[in-house]
Order: structure tokens, then C-alpha cells, then sequence
């Protein structure tokens, strides 16, 4: 479970706050869309998450844990995968999940276990003796992908993770993001590709200009504005003034 309590950012002296008290709780085993423009303040709530940043105002937990007074108990609980691709180029597929699984203790036999396990998934298998230089975006994003489910989380993050993969490595993606909700932990990932959260969230949360617009599952959505597809109602949603769409 994750719950974002008047959280809000705002960077420097800037008079404009990047995220502008979100409310949000997202309960275990529900995959969970955080959709918005580029700028919305999607990456900025996920920074806040996952402990990269500190909220101006607010508090963020993770299954109960205070992220900002506990970020070392708190991050254990969450795996992580950034949308950038600085990992960690001279080491082997190999030696960064024993590096990953080293960061949270994990033992030798869970390790093995579960690194061939995802290895097999997202057909990283041979991939994984050669050095992380050689490897392309994708293969970079599903090695950041199996290394940060190295120590089983019960919370997922992904920051628009479908960017550089090809369809067969976001198929894949998507059906472990699926796979680990089922199972009970909790998906929250941003993304601006409208078609991955209608076919894919349980529930999506539209953000713009660092409010939180509206949320709910996509089906519900839709029929609450008339049965426009969930691309209209972005566009809708996100087209006009903050204000004015949360006083509708």
C-alpha cells in the first residue's frame, strides 16, 4: 500500500509547486496507471515515493511507513525502476542482481532462485555474463526491471517504463506487472501512453500541473463522462485550468 497525505513539492523559490497536495492511496494488489503530460509532475511524485525527495508539505508511507522519518525501512519495501538508464555499465547482468540483492540482503539461495527466475521471463538468460555496456535500451530497462523485484517487494514502482522497449519486451513487462498484482503487491507505474492504462490499470489517477484531476478504474471513467474513451478525456481533462476541472 502506498498513500500520498497533502503531499507537495515545490523546488526552490519557484511560487509554483511542481506537486500540489496530493491525496492518494493505492491498496495492495492494485495496478495503478499515474497518467499526465510531460511536466505533470508524475516523475516528481515517484521521487517523493521512493525517497529521491523530500515533500515541502505532506507525508508519503509506504505500507504504513513514513517515508521522510523511516526512508530506510520504507524503501526496502519498494522496488524501483527509474526512466533513466545509469546503471552500472562495467559490471555483468550477473554482478549487478548480486549487487542489487547485496543492497537488501537477500540470501544466496532466494537470489539465485529468483534472479534465473526473471532471467527466464524477460529472456535476459544469455544476456546476463555479458557486460551491461553491450546492451541495448531495452536490455538495460529489463535488467533495472529484474534487479529492482531481486528482493520480492510488495510495492512496484515504474516510472514510464514501456520507453525503449520493443513490443515483445513491453508484452513481457506488462503481463510481470499484471503477474505481481495478482499476487497481492501493489503496481504503481506513470506513463503518458494512453492504451497501456486503459487495457492494462485497474485504476489510473490523471494528473496536470501538479494536480491530482481525477481517478478511479478506466471503465468507471469513461462512463462518468459519457463513454468518451480514456484519450479524450485526457485531452479534455488536460487541456483546461486545475481549478476549474476539480470544481466539475
Amino acid at each position: 500500500m502506498i498513500e500520498f497525505v497533502q503531499a507537495t513539492k515545490i523546488y526552490g523559490k519557484s511560487d509554483r509547486a511542481a506537486l500540489d497536495h496530493l491525496n492518494l492511496r493505492v491498496g495492495d494488489g492494485c495496478l495503478y496507471g499515474f497518467l499526465g503530460p510531460n511536466g505533470a509532475g508524475k516523475t516528481t511524485a515517484i521521487r517523493l515515493l521512493t525517497g529521491a525527495l523530500r515533500a515541502t508539505e505532506g507525508t508519503v508511507q509506504v505500507n504504513g511507513i513514513d517515508v521522510s522519518t523511516d526512508p530506510v525501512a520504507a524503501k526496502k519495501m519498494i522496488g524501483f525502476v527509474p526512466d533513466s538508464q545509469e546503471i552500472y555499465d562495467k559490471l555483468t547482468g550477473w554482478e549487478y542482481l548480486n549487487f542489487m540483492a547485496d543492497v537488501f540482503d537477500v540470501s544466496e539461495s532466494d537470489r539465485k532462485a529468483r534472479a534465473e527466475q526473471y532471467l527466464e521471463t524477460f529472456e535476459m538468460t544469455e544476456a546476463a555474463s555479458s557486460r551491461i555496456a553491450s546492451y541495448s535500451r531495452g536490455m538495460k530497462q529489463k535488467i533495472t526491471a529484474i534487479g529492482a523485484l531481486i528482493h520480492n517487494p510488495p510495492v512496484w514502482v515504474l516510472d514510464e517504463p514501456m520507453v525503449g522497449l520493443d513490443p515483445r519486451a513491453s508484452f513481457l513487462l506488462k503481463e510481470e506487472m499484471k503477474r505481481r498484482a495478482r499476487d497481492g503487491a501493489t503496481v504503481f507505474f506513470s506513463t503518458h501512453v494512453l492504451e497501456v492504462a486503459e487495457k492494462l490499470c485497474d485504476q489510473v489517477g490523471i494528473i496536470d500541473r501538479g494536480h491530482l484531476l481525477v481517478e478511479g478504474a478506466p471503465e468507471e471513467l469513461q462512463e462518468r463522462m459519457g463513454d468518451a474513451s480514456l484519450e479524450k478525456l485526457f485531452l479534455e481533462l488536460t487541456g483546461g485550468d486545475p481549478a476549474e476541472v476539480e470544481a466539475k
